[in-house]
């Protein structure tokens, strides 16, 4: 039956064209558009790719070569020789006129509440968390393992990391001591941010125990900033650990962070495969390619 069943949808020939409204509003307005515009990234890659990222991107060197790659051996790379940061373009172009007091993040909490960050209000959580992190000696090329729930804090995390050169791992909240253990050990993390604790689905998680199970066998780990997000009390250890909401209120953290010029095959982040099949395998993303990915993915796909 399932066999019969997936041979079904491959064989599913109808079609669902959106709303005429919502075509004439649409950055790729046919089907025939998109297939100019696909045509175009295969006959002319370097040039294509070029006019994106000049396009879409905000730069502080243009880049030298467009791209370089060989799939034999494999490698590719993007953008060489051009400089930018993660963070100034997610936050800080978009800072001019009334831009600034749209919605960037809007949280919505497990128990239906919700919190909403416009691009200036984000913009100087990031910059203060990011002093926060430099105050701690976390510097460009230094791993910042994010163990952390779905809050604000997660993505003020990341884009605080990306503001000064710091590489981020996500590790998922729901995962083990274990887990979180060994891919902090496989990228030598320097730095845990995680949170007393996570709610989901009605459920506590403690990923402050968690945590400390983990750093037990993390000699790499020196500090650790903890979120408060629960009522209940977790063990802090002296001269390693602190609070979040302590490190972002101290009198010498300042407003703004001079964001870190990044080449564009600089690292961004490591994201970790599951290890389903073996040892998690550290995926490495870097700068300039995948922010233009992840912006065309924005406006092609999600139309925004």
């Amino acid at each position: 039956m399932a066999e019969k069943g997936i041979s079904v949808l491959m064989e599913e020939e109808r079609t669902f064209p959106p709303p005429e409204g919502f075509s004439k509003k649409a950055y790729i307005k046919s089907m025939g558009e998109y297939e100019e515009i696909y045509r175009r990234s295969v006959e002319d890659p370097e040039g294509f790719w070029g006019e994106m990222a000049e396009k879409h991107l905000s730069w502080y060197k243009k880049w030298d070569k467009v791209l370089e790659y060989d799939f034999e051996k494999p490698y590719i790379k993007w953008f060489i020789g051009g400089k930018l940061n993660a963070s100034y373009n997610c936050l800080d172009r978009h800072l001019e006129g009334t831009t600034r007091n749209k919605a960037a993040l809007i949280w919505e909490a497990d128990d239906g509440s919700y919190k909403t960050y416009t691009y200036q209000q984000l913009y100087y959580e990031v910059n203060r968390f990011a002093n926060v992190l430099k105050k701690h000696g976390i510097k460009k090329g230094d791993r910042v393992t994010l163990y952390l729930p779905m809050i604000p804090e997660l993505a003020i995390s990341m884009l605080a990391c990306a503001r000064i050169g710091a590489i981020h791992s996500i590790v998922f909240g729901g995962f083990s001591s274990q887990s979180l253990r060994d891919r902090m050990n496989d990228c030598e993390s320097n730095m845990l941010i995680t949170a007393d604790g996570g709610i989901r689905g009605g459920r506590k998680v403690p990923l402050k125990v968690n945590a400390d199970e983990a750093l037990l066998e993390s000699p790499t780990v020196k500090e650790v900033i903890v979120v408060k997000r629960s009522a209940g009390d977790v063990d802090i250890e002296e001269g390693r650990d602190t609070w979040w909401h302590e490190e972002m209120a101290a009198e010498d953290i300042g407003n703004y962070c001079e964001p870190e010029q990044m080449d564009a095959e600089d690292p961004l982040y490591i994201l970790y495969t599951s290890g389903s099949t073996g040892k998690p395998k550290g995926v490495l993303h870097t700068t300039g390619g995948y922010l233009l990915y992840t912006n065309l993915t924005f406006k092609w796909i999600f139309d925004y």
